[in-house]
């Protein structure tokens, strides 16, 4: 069964979720590496992840798929997840 744009940016979230768990879980061992590089990895895997999913549940919402409120929801969870870890990003150093 082919999954809608919708239900796949609410998967990328639960997806940027699971690496912040696992980001957390093992936090003790990237204390040996630098802020750059912790910074890079940490954008890489919790605000890439959540801007894709804005990016796909909008192309889902143009092409008015069914279930609309799905896209609008991964949109939104997206978005405050990508932004607050910019804005933590930001000021993290």
């Amino acid at each position: 069964m082919k999954r809608s744009l919708g239900s796949k940016s609410i998967l990328l979230f639960v997806l940027s979720f699971v690496f912040l768990l696992v980001l957390t879980f093992f936090e003790s061992s990237l204390s040996g590496i630098s802020i750059t590089m912790e910074r890079i990895i940490s954008a890489l895997f919790l605000v890439v992840p959540g801007i894709i999913g804005v990016i796909v549940g909008i192309i889902s919402l143009t092409r008015k798929e069914s279930r609309p409120w799905v896209a609008i929801l991964g949109v939104l969870l997206n978005g405050a997840f990508a932004l607050f870890h910019i804005f933590v990003l930001s000021f993290a150093g």
